[in-house]
């Protein structure tokens, strides 16, 4: 009986040592640093939790029974679209697939440093979709504006924090703490969070990294400038042979030309400027340019074949138009979210539908008209229809499996950059062999 009872005990007694070590967490790692010359990534791993406190600034917050994430990156990884180096996939494949919202990223470092040279912290390069940053429970800034109901979303570019200066010398220790929002337009299956980590360095260091980081946005977005510079000089062209007062419609073009322009613009006035907003991005490229481009393409390339005799082909056109911008301003979360949530789905799928009735009109205006006039001009007509094409309806080439986007010397260079290219040479051929024709009929 004895020996039962201390059995009986020792069990108990283990029992409850086991259950005191999972009870009591123990503290989140602090990570040590020290710093050279050169600057150190922040890839942690950090302290995670979805959902949103602002007592989650506070340095001494308990967030020791937290997930964590560790965001170091694979041997040469880098984002889909312009190449930035470091990337990690987003929280949507880190057990949060769905959730759009606010999260906190938060991590403890000591530093070892001189005391005397002052640090600072490179923001992430790419975040889903916007943070700010609080350093030791002090709000150092961030890239979007949170003072409204859901915070307003511009470009996650290169930002550089100057950190607080410490009283003494020796190890510095700093809590980290992002408060990053995943807007609903931004909604994927690899997104969600920080996807490039923060560094941290001398700041005369951490200034040399920022400059190469600022390098590698401006390259990669330089063609989306440089292309609707281009797009406007053919639409003064066009303009010029509409001046010749010939008996070609060209007006189409010419406004095609300017809408294409405003469509690609748009990536550098959201990635390199403040003074435009995801909200409004997605309001000018999702809902109106699109759709306009698809239209205004089509008649362009009705009126340079001669098929204007067709006028169910205009009917065509504009009811198609009505019918992708109505059912892609139905289709965006931030329209009406709680009254037409069920809808919304449908709503994609009728664009979908549109934007591939809009390419077998495309091809089918392409293909009569050049074998209608049937000579070496039109069958260059139509390569440089089917090049701006593929520029224009780069979501049904995706399903093609064609690769989107390639990397030449590490910067991403999309497939419809290379296509708009070829494009811009080509109609610059054929404007200018029609100037030719015209001037030597005077």
């Amino acid at each position: 009986m004895q020996r039962s009872g201390l059995l009986v005990f020792l069990c108990l007694l283990t029992t409850f040592l086991m259950g005191s070590r999972s009870a009591f967490a123990e503290p989140a790692p602090t990570a040590h640093i020290t710093l050279g010359d050169s600057t150190a990534p922040l890839n942690g791993p950090w302290q995670f939790q979805i959902g949103d406190d602002p007592r989650w600034s506070s340095p001494d917050f308990d967030d020791s029974t937290w997930e964590t994430v560790d965001l170091t990156p694979a041997p040469g990884a880098h984002d889909g679209d312009v190449g930035l180096p470091g990337y990690v996939s987003g929280w949507s494949r880190r057990g949060h697939a769905g959730y759009m919202g606010y999260a906190w990223y938060r991590l403890k470092v000591t530093v070892d440093s001189d005391g005397h040279t002052p640090l600072a912290l490179a923001g992430p390069t790419l975040v889903d979709s916007t943070y700010q940053l609080y350093v030791n429970g002090k709000l150092l800034g961030g890239t979007g504006d949170f003072s409204g109901a859901t915070p307003t979303v511009y470009g996650v570019r290169p930002t550089v924090y100057t950190l607080p200066a410490s009283t003494s010398t020796g190890p510095q220790t700093y809590v980290i703490a992002f408060r990053v929002w995943m807007d609903p337009i931004d909604a994927g299956e690899d997104n969600g969070g920080i996807h490039v980590a923060p560094n941290i360095g001398h700041a005369d260091s951490i200034d040399l990294l920022h400059q190469s980081q600022w390098l590698k946005t401006f390259t990669g977005y330089v063609v989306d400038a440089a292309e609707p510079f281009a797009f406007v000089l053919l639409a003064l062209m066009v303009v010029a042979l509409i001046a010749c007062r010939t008996s070609d419609a060209y007006r189409w073009l010419a406004i095609a030309l300017v809408l294409l322009a405003l469509l690609r613009v748009n990536q550098v006035l959201f990635y390199w400027t403040d003074g435009w907003s995801l909200r409004w991005y997605d309001i000018a490229v999702t809902v109106v340019l699109r759709p306009l481009n698809l239209a205004a393409w089509a008649l362009a390339w009705r009126d340079w074949f001669r098929l204007r005799k067709r006028p169910w082909l205009r009917n065509a056109i504009s009811a198609l138009t009505v019918i992708y911008v109505t059912f892609a301003l139905i289709g965006r979360p931030w329209f009406a979210p709680e009254a037409l949530h069920g809808i919304k789905p449908a709503a994609d799928v009728v664009v979908s539908g549109a934007r591939v009735a809009f390419a077998v009109l495309y091809l089918w205006i392409i293909g009569l008209g050049a074998l209608r006039l049937a000579k070496p001009s039109a069958w260059l007509g139509a390569l440089t229809a089917l090049l701006v094409g593929i520029g224009l309806f780069a979501t049904e080439v995706n399903a093609l499996g064609v690769p989107g986007i390639w990397f030449p010397y590490g910067v991403g260079v999309a497939r419809g950059q290379y296509a708009y290219a070829a494009f811009i040479a080509l109609l610059f051929a054929l404007l200018l062999m029609r100037c030719v024709a015209y001037a030597r009929r005077r």
